[in-house]
């Protein structure tokens, strides 16, 4: 016998030991479970031969059958004496594959959710292991788990649709849609069949960055490797990934750590709801920034303001921020020619900007990458809902205007009927047009609030007006300028000839908003943030940043109404939604006795029982509508991931 062969099963032997010591000592069951143990004849759909195939050594768990499994620890590791046949079957197993023919037999096993259970060659398995070889070659029958909405198996039919175009196993995700967005990341179409070469291209990447998390986080990580190259693959490429040294790959990765463990996190969202600094003065404190005294600022803008209302809008903002602090800040604007957003940014970083906003939700990817190479420049786009630490999102509680707002075309619409022009199928748009309906219902009983959207094919005015709207929301404002360029924008009344009466418009106040961030820093609230949070600033009409405005001609009582409730939701006296509420199927969501929180809020998908209307599906929308709909959208991570270039 090669001493070499029993020298390695008298070291696997002390592994197996110590594995079944520490189990016992926990209540655990110490040796591999048996797969005929756990699975029930109702929990099979059947079995499906895969052939043979090399499998990841660390996914073998268990045994088909009982057997001689109790001769194994749960590690694979023997728990027999170096003089028992076992181990002589072992150690001249262990010949064979120190000696030049090696273990030539594959063992047969039963994978059962993306794990295997041996069957025959248990030794064969354990030897193997014991040399840690990474794959060991085996003949597989998969037990297909009975179709269920359980999410378990949900995940395991995606999976098995994945391994059948990509043949991979140890790829592994824990939420719904991950294989298909892999598959987009790398550059493949959904149903493409993946090559020999395309396999090992993946495989060599993918183990150096299993690597890499393993030298991040030596021990056990909130997250799956798979999961961190999909947050990977969203700043850097795949190419890159492979051409790295592993202590360069680790440090970037350790870059972005924060925004893998936000992405696995259903809580990493800081919703930030009131301004922290609202009571500090705005140079106390100041720390976190180059001068003292000073700070560069960078907008960075897709259209020019004199094309593009909303970016006038913002740059209205930027005109306010610069008249509010003067000489403290050195303001710059940015417009991205063609949408080349990382050029924008890279001219900004390089003119030293400290802080920049990023005024259109489609520059938050490009925003992304840039903070990792730009980790000391503050990045914030204006968005809602994004679980990324390198970038502050900002928005403004739309809702509480869109209450006012239709309280007043409730008590104005003579038949009740009441239109709602909707824009986008994104966050936080259906609490707004759930505002409007509860306004409308405590002036008008019986209101009805008729959604028509401006995303998808048709005139979304007209529609509303044949549907019999007599009074209609439109397109909010985006400053105090544009409410006096046009009241076709707000809520009007439709009169005879086809005149329109303005009645109130919400608006924004972009200067408040950033004027208050800059402050932010000013004051060092923004560093007493922790890094490892994603904020969404999600602010209201308390922070005047956002309010409405009433038409001059507005009739008296209609004005005092508004005044009473906007002095209601200032003061925190008064909560839209803390009301009795059904939605559109008679489901009781609110029983009255309680508002919604912030995180509800944002993320309402349903209407009340006052709309007649439903959300669009993404193919209904118009394409220049769906870029928007991806990143903000409220079944973003249900929608087929659009394919990036093949990097594989």
């Amino acid at each position: 016998m090669n001493p070499e062969a029993h020298e390695q099963y008298l070291k696997a032997l002390k592994a197996g030991q110590k594995y079944y010591k520490a189990a016992v000592s926990r209540g655990e069951y110490p040796y591999p479970p048996v797969l005929d143990d756990i699975l029930t004849p109702d929990a099979l759909a059947g079995y499906v031969d895969l052939g043979l195939t090399n499998i990841p050594a660390d996914r073998i768990v268990g045994t088909k059958s009982a057997g001689r499994s109790a001769a194994l620890a749960g590690n694979f590791m023997p728990l027999l004496g170096a003089d028992s046949e076992f181990a002589g079957k072992w150690m001249h197993l262990c010949d064979a594959h120190l000696g030049d023919e090696g273990i030539r037999d594959p063992i047969r096993c039963f994978e059962y959710f993306g794990r295997f259970y041996v069957a025959e060659g248990n030794k064969r398995a354990s030897v193997l292991k014991s040399y840690e070889a990474p794959t060991i070659p085996a003949l597989v029958t998969r037990a297909v788990p009975r179709w269920s909405e359980a999410a378990d198996v949900q995940l395991y039919y995606e999976f098995m649709a994945f391994y059948a175009l990509s043949g991979l196993y140890g790829v592994d995700f824990r939420r719904p849609g991950s294989y298909a967005r892999l598959q987009a990341a790398l550059g493949v179409e959904p149903d493409h069949v993946w090559t020999e070469e395309e396999r090992r291209s993946f495989r060599a990447g993918f183990s150096r960055f299993e690597d890499a998390v393993r030298r991040l986080h030596p021990g056990e990580t909130d997250v799956t490797a798979a999961e961190a190259l999909l947050v990977w693959l969203q700043v850097y490429g795949f190419t890159e990934l492979k051409a790295l040294p592993l202590p360069e790959l680790t440090k970037k990765l350790g870059s972005i750590w924060p925004d893998v463990l936000a992405s696995a996190d259903d809580d990493a969202i800081d919703l930030n709801t009131v301004p922290a600094d609202k009571d500090r003065s705005l140079l106390s404190k100041i720390r976190g920034v180059v001068h003292a005294d000073h700070l560069r600022v960078a907008f960075l803008y897709t259209l020019p303001p004199e094309i593009s209302a909303w970016t006038r809008a913002h740059d209205e903002g930027r005109a306010a921020l610069a008249e509010s602090l003067g000489t403290q800040v050195d303001i710059r604007t940015y417009l991205a020619a063609d949408r080349d957003y990382a050029a924008a940014i890279d001219k900004a970083a390089d003119d030293g900007a400290e802080l920049l906003f990023a005024t259109t939700p489609d520059m938050l990817a490009a925003c992304r990458r840039a903070a990792v190479r730009y980790p000391k420049l503050r990045f914030l786009t204006c968005g809602l809902s994004q679980p990324y630490t390198g970038v502050r999102m900002y928005y403004s509680r739309l809702y509480e205007c869109k209450f006012i707002t239709g309280a007043i075309a409730g008590a104005m619409a003579e038949n009740g009927l009441l239109g709602y022009v909707a824009n986008y199928p994104i966050v936080g748009l259906p609490a707004s047009v759930n505002a409007f309906a509860l306004g409308a219902r405590l002036t008008n009983p019986r209101a009805r609030v008729l959604v028509a959207w401006s995303c998808v094919p048709g005139d979304p005015v007209k529609e509303l007006i044949d549907r019999g709207a007599t009074v209609i929301s439109n397109r909010e404002a985006e400053s105090p300028q544009n409410v006096r360029r046009s009241f076709e924008i707000g809520t009007y009344k439709l009169l005879e000839g086809g005149s329109l009466q303005p009645l109130a418009a919400p608006l924004w106040n972009w200067g408040r908003m950033y004027e208050r961030i800059v402050g932010s820093v000013f004051s060092g609230v923004w560093d007493d943030i922790a890094k490892s949070r994603a904020v969404n600033y999600w602010w209201g009409m308390d922070s005047g940043v956002i309010d409405v405005r009433f038409a001059p001609d507005l009739p008296d009582g209609m004005r005092t109404l508004g005044e009473i409730l906007k002095d209601g939701i200032l003061r925190g006296s008064l909560d839209p939604f803390r009301t009795r509420i059904l939605d559109q199927d008679g489901v009781l969501r609110n029983d009255g006795e309680r508002g919604f929180t912030p995180e509800e809020l944002m993320t309402m998908d349903w209407f009340c029982q006052n709309v007649e209307g439903r959300i669009p599906a993404f193919d209904e929308l118009r394409p220049v509508s769906r870029e928007l709909v991806r990143v903000l959208g409220l079944y973003r991570d249900e929608l087929p991931p659009e394919t990036e270039a093949k990097q594989l």
